[in-house]
């Protein structure tokens, strides 16, 4: 039996262990159907022929999935808002350890796995989308994935976007939650900059708005960890403009041609993020060939908010070093700059964009945050040690524009002025096994110790949705103020104590946890 109808499952009365607590099976569900509004909540069972194929449907990262991993529980696909109230409600009554996900691209797999009994909370069924052009905003739900959200504005009008993610599989609710960040940045900020209303079920499995959740609250949802404060069912967004034309370009140069590659990702430092901030130019740096051919790549890859007549000029002022010329650039609407920058046919059929279809990999990543130029021989020193990784990418994108302008109390993420760029370090791999794991980890670790002159200091800072167990976690879903400091603070900066003080309030015994979420704590 693949599905439970809660009204019509016959179900074996036995207990199981979740954690320290016994738990009746029976009566857990019992308590799903008093709470649900339908009667029905779709729930998935390790017994159950597609519980495998549903665990594992989302996880982008499936270096976590393997035949020791401890299965969760249940998995609860709801189609209602009132499951997801039910779900609360009884999870904690029964003391089962909940997990949250979206989209799956957790890079560490939080999600989606637990070294303690758990049930997954899987909002994928939960993904409408309602577009209101005229007043340019939009009420979407936290298990629709990038590519639709951007997919059914483009629908609406030629003239309106939305500044988030460049992947189109990532979910609404774990991006929004951590801040959210792709082209658009330096125009208009994070999609948590432009959330303007929210729907959370709080611990109580009460449903709240903006209004009756407070603003201290809806502060901390928007950038404050996924997972921390409650089940976000659905979030109200600003909607900006963007031109009916954009102008992309990807200029790629090899270590081995140009002598002045290193000098010219050192430039890229210094100008990236003074150019108009309708100028977006990622540096992704990666090694290329093999054995003693192996040399660096350098790709810099555009999105410009007008026109190739208007572009061209202001590269030859700001960045002439590029030599950026006409030939290089493509004009196309900003919903085909969509499909361009994930990698995709741009002039196909848009529909690609709603294909849910996660791609798998083993990966493990990093992040930093640079506030001045990493000197060349710094960058020199670098590519020495991506040349001895395997399919690393060290990804580094602009700041500047208006994050400058945007206090860093704002919402929790915090990483703003005085911020030049953000630097993500990713090793992809294919090969399963644990000696493959073990050495990806440790390239990644010595690259990450190699890079740490070079960063901001007290604290390293890092970017919660590039989630990185290494900077610490609290075992057996729990967590205390004091665990959380080693990764709080560089997440967060000096708003780790706020969202401290919000958690305490709105979730004093710590229900909405996993092993980097804002603890509770009665120390402020």
């Amino acid at each position: 039996m693949e599905r439970y109808s809660i009204l019509l499952i016959s179900v074996l009365f036995f207990s199981f262990s979740l954690g320290t607590t016994s738990i009746d099976t029976g009566k857990f569900l019992e308590c799903l159907k008093l709470h649900s509004k339908t009667g029905f909540i779709p729930i998935y069972t390790p017994n159950s022929s597609r519980f495998s194929s549903i665990w594992t449907s989302t996880v982008h990262n499936i270096r976590f999935i393997t035949s020791t991993t401890l299965k969760p529980e249940f998995i609860i696909l709801p189609s209602d808002e009132s499951h997801v109230q039910a779900s609360v409600i009884c999870s904690k009554q029964h003391g089962i350890l909940m997990k949250i996900r979206s989209g799956g691209h957790d890079y560490e797999g939080l999600s989606s796995i637990s070294d303690v009994s758990f049930l997954i909370l899987d909002l994928s069924n939960l993904r409408s989308i309602n577009v209101d052009a005229e007043n340019k905003t939009a009420w979407v739900q936290s298990g629709a994935l990038m590519g639709e959200l951007y997919y059914r504005i483009a629908e609406k009008s030629k003239t309106l976007g939305f500044p988030a993610g460049v992947c189109p599989t990532v979910g609404v609710g774990g991006l929004f939650s951590g801040g959210g960040y792709g082209t658009l940045l330096r125009k208009y900020g994070l999609a948590a900059d432009n959330v303007i209303d929210a729907q959370i079920v709080d611990v109580n499995g009460k449903i709240l708005d903006r209004e009756s959740m407070g603003e201290d609250l809806f502060w901390a949802i928007r950038g404050g960890a996924p997972g921390s404060f409650g089940v976000i069912l659905s979030w109200k967004i600003r909607l900006v403009y963007v031109p009916p034309t954009v102008t992309v370009f990807r200029i790629e140069k090899l270590l081995r041609d140009d002598a002045d590659l290193t000098s010219l990702v050192y430039r890229w430092q210094e100008v990236a993020h003074k150019l108009p901030r309708e100028l977006f130019i990622r540096a992704g740096i990666a090694p290329v060939g093999t054995n003693e051919r192996r040399t660096i790549k350098a790709s810099f890859i555009s999105l410009f908010l007008g026109d190739t007549k208007t572009l061209v000029p202001v590269m030859k002022e700001g960045f002439p070093e590029l030599g950026l010329e006409s030939k290089d650039c493509i004009e196309m609407s900003w919903i085909r700059s969509v499909l361009w920058y994930a990698g995709m046919p741009y002039n196909g059929t848009l529909d690609v964009l709603l294909n849910r279809t996660q791609s798998k990999r083993f990966a493990k990543g990093k992040s930093d945050y640079v506030k001045t130029p990493i000197p060349v021989a710094a960058l020199e020193g670098a590519w020495k040690i991506l040349k001895e990784g395997v399919r690393p990418v060290m990804t580094m994108n602009p700041y500047g524009g208006i994050m400058d302008e945007i206090a860093e109390t704002s919402i929790p993420f915090p990483h703003r002025s005085g911020t030049i760029l953000q630097i993500q370090y990713l090793t992809i791999w294919t090969e399963p096994g644990p000696e493959e794991t073990e050495r990806r980890i440790d390239w990644m670790r010595k690259f990450y110790e190699y890079m740490a002159p070079y960063v901001s200091k007290n604290p390293r800072e890092a970017y919660v949705n590039y989630r990185d167990v290494d900077l610490g976690v609290s075992r057996n879903g729990s967590a205390n103020y004091l665990q959380g400091t080693a990764w709080g603070s560089k997440y967060f900066k000096n708003n780790y104590k706020r969202l401290v003080q919000v958690k305490s309030i709105v979730d004093p015994e710590n229900f909405f946890r996993n092993e980097q979420s804002i603890p509770s704590d009665g120390l402020f």
